[in-house]
């Protein structure tokens, strides 16, 4: 009895949708680029639920006969190939013909699609795979699809969905991406019966840019002009250093029309501000890149999210040039009410403190702030209680010197002890803030501070607002793109509320939406802190016995906030087999 045996089409298609269907935004994502591919000029999504019990995406473009409509739900059925010839000069979105009868298999999916020389459309249905009669359909001018309940027919799928806001906040990504790739092409976005997203179509890429990424950032937008080089044409804008923030999600990339992920392009950004960047912070860009498309692959991704170039080094080059040309012209200075984000976070009250810089005056930037500034009101700072069994556990140490000025060398009684002051600094600071007050205290501003933001960040903190005021932290919407903070922890300098309340966001978004904001507050302002210190003053062998000492007083000193070790011990049996000793 034969063991190998074909694949029903219904079970072949269910395979196919776990490499191109990941969640609801990998639906959102191939039915927009059909739109797109289609001609469409307005583009209109809605979601439910995350995307889990229902999404649609309608468009104005072309639409398909009753035929096409039929062929467009059988595995491999394309428009855009004829030969393997075409795969070298592929310039449109999609181009396998996976996507609709992939999407199709794993939920309950109605198609209505139209062409403008046809009196009525058609309507197919299509349920777990298994497709319905063709029906007339009165609908307009277009494609509609419409996907319900994804993934009931695979549960084992549909269990490792993330929360609902988690899925929405996917999906919105995926309309950013293609709304910033598109200007010419109207959005809207509906979800859960309220319009999140309304973009209506402009000629203009700098006017998408702005719409979408708030008022504040959108003036201090340095243009990138057209750069050539080698065939290649890079334009966009970029951002100045002040409005560096954590990961690459502020970075938008589209080659050749499609939105790209990719590790040289995103090293060359960053590679571009020659080094004027906090570590882990990233700039802030959007690129247009055309090449011959024979040049890049675009099928080494299932989902067609990653690309590999022919010369990746002249990529980078390319991309280098084009960002340095549009720094190098003037000192970019931006208007004073963004200067001071890209100041440390100072703690502690001064006299300026409730100075307000009025929008486009020059701001002052400031030198460093002093210790005794930073260190959480040092003078009133409360000790750290240190029982007996505390005092015990300090090992005794021999400092030995520093390495390459990043970590400390120490001897101790088993072996070599490496420690990363930075990290040691992170633990202390975080207990002291517990220890301190436990609740992050509040303090109320006389004039609420206004913070423009883009529309993911305004969604997650109208989202986790709850959650931000534990942080200290009192917000409401102001409407469009703008939350106005009324309220802040006690220790911060109104001039630095906006950097840390911006930061916090960051790392809630790098937590994929945590509930845990005030542990991620603590975290965020011990981390600036460590930072300002280690830049400030350094470290020396009589700090470092300081340092040690209010390390091993915490309750977890073999670790920062993060969970990263803030020392490592190489034992002395450990040297002695390197040696060939043992």
């Amino acid at each position: 009895m034969p063991i190998i045996e074909v694949m029903p089409e219904t079970l072949a298609s269910q395979v196919a949708a776990g490499e191109v269907i990941e969640r609801p935004a990998s639906v959102i994502k191939e039915l927009v680029e059909n739109a797109i591919d289609a001609g469409a000029r307005k583009i209109e999504v809605e979601i439910q639920r995350g995307g889990i019990a229902m999404l649609r995406v309608r468009d104005d473009g072309c639409g398909m006969s009753q035929e096409d409509t039929a062929k467009s739900l059988e595995r491999h059925a394309t428009s855009k190939l004829r030969t393997s010839d075409d795969l070298n000069g592929i310039a449109t979105l999609g181009f396998r013909g996976e996507a609709l009868p992939s999407i199709a298999s794993v939920s309950r999916f109605t198609i209505r699609s139209r062409e403008s020389d046809s009196a009525e459309g058609t309507e197919i249905r299509v349920d777990g795979g298994k497709i319905g009669e063709l029906r007339a359909s009165g609908c307009a001018v277009g494609t509609s699809i419409e996907v319900r309940d994804l993934f009931y027919n695979v549960p084992a799928r549909k269990k490792f969905l993330k929360a609902e806001s988690t899925e929405a906040a996917h999906i919105e990504h995926q309309i950013r991406l293609h709304a910033l790739c598109t200007p010419g092409i109207g959005w809207l976005l509906r979800k859960d019966g309220r319009v999140a997203l309304d973009l209506p179509a402009t000629s203009d890429r700098r006017v998408r840019i702005e719409a979408m990424s708030g008022g504040e950032s959108g003036k201090a937008l340095i243009e990138v002009p057209r750069h050539e080089y080698r065939g290649m044409v890079i334009e966009g804008a970029i951002l100045p250093v002040a409005f560096a923030r954590r990961g690459r999600k502020h970075q938008f990339v589209f080659l050749n029309g499609r939105p790209v992920e990719d590790y040289t392009i995103s090293r060359a950004i960053r590679e571009a501000f020659k080094g004027g960047l906090q570590e882990g912070l990233q700039p802030a860009a959007w690129l247009w890149i055309l090449m011959d498309p024979a040049l890049v692959d675009v099928n080494v991704h299932p989902a067609k999210r990653e690309v590999r170039f022919a010369e990746p080094a002249q990529v980078r080059i390319a991309i280098l040039d084009a960002i340095e040309q549009a720094l190098r012209p003037k000192d970019v200075e931006a208007p004073g009410i963004l200067v001071e984000q890209n100041r440390p976070l100072q703690l502690g009250q001064d006299e300026d403190s409730q100075e307000v810089i009025l929008e486009g005056e020059k701001a002052p930037v400031p030198s460093l702030p002093t210790v005794n500034t930073i260190a959480w009101r040092h003078e009133e700072q409360k000790e750290l209680k240190v029982t007996p069994e505390q005092t015990s556990k300090i090992p005794a140490f021999r400092i030995v010197g520093t390495l390459s000025k990043r970590y400390a060398l120490l001897e101790g009684e088993e072996g070599l002890v490496l420690i990363e002051p930075q990290a040691a600094r992170e633990r202390i600071f975080y207990e002291r803030l517990i220890c301190e007050q436990g609740e992050i205290e509040s303090q109320g501003l006389l004039v609420p501070v206004l913070l423009e933001l883009d529309v993911r960040d305004i969604d997650l903190l109208m989202r986790f607002r709850e959650h931000f005021d534990q942080a200290g932290f009192t917000l409401e919407s102001f409407g469009g793109q703008t939350v106005t903070i009324s309220a802040a922890p006690s220790f911060l300098n109104r001039k630095d509320i906006k950097r840390a309340l911006i930061d916090l966001v960051d790392l809630v978004i790098d937590r994929e939406g945590s509930s845990r904001v005030k542990r991620l507050a603590y975290e965020g302002f011990a981390s600036k802190v460590s930072y300002v210190l280690a830049r400030q003053d350094g470290w020396s062998e009589s700090s470092l016995s300081a340092l040690l000492d209010d390390l091993f007083k915490c309750d977890l000193p073999y670790c920062d906030p993060a969970g990263r070790p803030t020392l490592v011990q190489i034992s002395f049996q450990e040297l002695d087999r390197k040696f060939g000793k043992s």
